[in-house]
């Protein structure tokens, strides 16, 4: 993680906010001042709480969890995408979809069926018109802008780092609905209420943007590597798949232990009769 300064927060714009008639009261705070009717974010105050919230996300990767990096608008797309493609963690670039974490278990088989389509249109000897070829191209692209960033992903974030949660307040209500931890830059014509980390900034520019993503993203890799000196541990990820193993294991344990129980009550009653028959 490089070092925050005021100077590289300046030159990416991380200081201009949105127009004064369309602040939120509770930035103010965060606000030095205006200038042709925009207002002028405190970056000095934007740094140290820039500087917890990358601390937080190196905290989270070094104990091997993931982080869901949310940003659909367009001048986020490329910037989250590169990021979290860089750090090795899921993202969401085009579309939040509705229960993508509240109805976790339905996408899951939206995911199931994007890796089946990609898996059938790498086949030579599909036998499918061109028309259909065209049909089945478009469901793909389709499920990728969604999905494509989360195919991996097989449960549900540790945490989510936001860009503009005005924007993405349906991603901001299934986090806070399921106790997840958000990460987010909040300007001025947002509040940061239920944002755990968040740090004042322009949601606009592509170039604070940016900074945010690789900070963010550079935090994550430096708790990665923390992660690889340790002693290996069990991911939340492998937990459940143990879990499952587990309780598919005890149900055979049980049915073989049902099985046996039945051949030897069987043994017992055959040898009664056998008894019987001598003493008469």
């Amino acid at each position: 993680m490089t070092d925050i300064t005021i100077p590289a927060l300046l030159e990416a714009g991380v200081h201009f906010g949105h127009q004064t008639s369309y602040w939120n009261p509770k930035m103010a705070p965060y606000i030095y001042g205006n200038r042709n009717h925009i207002h002028i974010i405190d970056i000095q105050q934007t740094a140290p709480l820039m500087k917890e919230a990358c601390a937080y996300a190196e905290k989270i990767a070094s104990s091997g969890g993931k982080i869901l990096f949310v940003g659909t608008k367009r001048a986020a797309r490329d910037s989250v995408s590169t990021a979290a493609s860089g750090c090795s963690m899921p993202y969401v670039n085009h579309r939040w979809l509705g229960g993508m974490l509240t109805n976790f278990n339905t996408v899951k088989q939206s995911i199931k069926r994007l890796k089946s389509l990609e898996e059938d249109s790498m086949k030579e000897n599909q036998e499918l018109t061109k028309k259909e070829q065209l049909l089945q191209s478009r469901e793909i692209q389709k499920l990728n802008n969604s999905l494509g960033g989360i195919k991996d992903m097989k449960t549900i974030p540790d945490a989510l780092f936001i860009i503009d949660v005005g924007y993405e307040d349906i991603a901001v209500k299934e986090a806070m609905k399921l106790n997840i931890p958000i990460i987010a830059v909040v300007d001025t014509n947002n509040s940061f209420d239920n944002i755990d980390y968040f740090f004042p900034g322009n949601d606009d520019s592509m170039r604070a943007i940016n900074l945010y993503c690789t900070e963010i993203s550079n935090a994550i890799k430096k708790g990665q590597e923390f992660l690889k000196t340790q002693k290996p541990v069990v991911t939340k990820e492998e937990m459940t798949a143990k879990s499952a193993k587990n309780s598919s294991d005890e149900k055979v344990v049980v049915k073989k232990k049902k099985v046996a129980t039945k051949k030897v009550a069987t043994k017992k009653v055959a040898t009664k009769k056998v008894a019987t028959k001598k003493v008469a």
